[in-house]
């Protein structure tokens, strides 16, 4: 099954350019120590430590996972190019509830390219994804201690609703989606 998911990501490669950066369907077989490292930075700005990402499944768990995401939405398992160098990492889901609610798993730049353009474009790019997904309503998880992230996304649309009922370590925070227009 792992062999089929891998396979039919590969196959299912696709690209978006948006502003100046370019989103690309994670190409796990080349960069798997990547989205291990940006992964693991991204418990380390949230939670002060990568200790949960390795106690929830570790590397093979997340890597496992992250073949699965990709068979299943290509578009919102990205990374995201600055011309030739890879600055960033999205993983998004749209869950099939009824109305299909949309899920942002990692919002991640690398430290250079934070506090600026940059994540804009990714926020723009999310907010597309699930416009086209048919989603109305998304939600994402963040640190209360992540003080930045968290100003980021309110100034986003984003609205807290407090601690995410199945683990309160983080806060659950959504945001409407608005229609296509023309």
């Amino acid at each position: 099954m792992a062999d089929a998911a891998l396979l039919s990501c590969n196959a299912k490669r696709e690209s978006l350019s948006m502003g100046s950066l370019s989103f690309q369907t994670i190409d796990l077989a080349q960069r798997a120590d990547l989205c291990v490292e940006f992964r693991r930075d991204s418990y380390i700005c949230s939670f002060g430590s990568d200790q949960a990402f390795f106690e929830g499944g570790g590397v093979e768990g997340y890597l496992e996972w992250l073949r699965e995401g990709i068979a299943r939405h290509p578009k919102g398992h990205v990374h995201v190019w600055n011309e030739s160098s890879i600055i960033g990492q999205m993983e998004m889901r749209i869950r099939t509830n009824d109305p299909p609610t949309g899920y942002v798993n990692l919002f991640y730049l690398v430290p250079s390219a934070r506090g600026t353009r940059a994540a804009g474009e990714l926020h723009q790019y999310a907010i597309e994804f699930m416009r086209e997904g048919g989603v109305q309503l998304a939600h994402l998880s963040v640190s209360p201690t992540n003080l930045r992230a968290m100003a980021y996304y309110q100034k986003h649309s984003w609205r807290a609703l407090g601690p995410r009922p199945n683990d309160t370590t983080v806060h659950l925070m959504e945001i409407a989606i608005p229609a296509k227009t023309g």
